[in-house]
């Protein structure tokens, strides 16, 4: 149960961001426009990179030695820094929804929601390289409990996004309430660093 919360809250701190994508599911559920549609492909398609980043790295582990997992582990707090420091910066930052996008067909919603889904790299940094990478050491076990878990905060998510946009619209546009909400994404993830640190140094020891 510790992975599959520590996989939901990992997930959730990553998808935690108002992007294009989420934008897009707003946008939708304030008109709503086949919004169960579009949260069901945003949720399915995480949940499909999630597990394609711990199969890769659970099929590549046995051929890991131990200078190429440091390298890993080193990418990997480089991402996290990276990733800290657009958090930060977003704090500074305006975000805006366009209520007056005109509607969308069934086809044209489809086309869409794949497109702000699989055409956008920091899906691919998040779930396929981040959460596959950060659980490359876990038991086999763990391994599906975090998946589950971070696919569940997914799918928790991009409906609650999508079926209570016009409520969350009120406040998601706010700046500050958006700044609480990277702070505290800014301080999980700096629990993260610590982890990976943690990591090289008994390597290094």
């Amino acid at each position: 149960m510790s992975f599959f919360l520590l996989g939901f809250f990992t997930g959730l701190s990553l998808i935690l961001a108002l992007g294009a994508q989420n934008i897009f599911v707003i946008e939708q559920g304030l008109k709503k426009n086949y919004i169960f549609i579009v949260c069901l492909i945003c949720s399915i398609s995480d949940l499909i990179l999630i597990f394609l980043g711990i199969f890769l790295f659970n099929f590549f582990e046995n051929y890991l030695s131990g200078i190429i997992e440091f390298i890993l582990n080193i990418l990997l707090l480089i991402f996290l820094i990276y990733f800290i420091f657009e958090k930060v910066s977003s704090n500074y930052q305006n975000v805006s929804l366009n209520k007056q996008q005109t509607f969308l067909s069934f086809k044209g919603v489809i086309i869409k929601t794949v497109g702000f889904t699989y055409l956008n790299p920091h899906v691919y940094s998040d779930t396929v390289f981040f959460l596959g990478n950060f659980s490359k050491n876990f038991e086999i076990f763990n391994k599906y409990y975090f998946g589950f878990g971070a696919a569940t905060s997914s799918f928790i998510f991009f409906f609650l996004l999508g079926y209570l946009s016009k409520f969350f619209s009120k406040y998601l546009i706010g700046k500050k309430v958006w700044k609480y909400i990277n702070n505290f994404i800014i301080i999980f993830m700096s629990c993260l660093c610590i982890y990976i640190l943690t990591d090289l140094y008994n390597f290094i020891a």
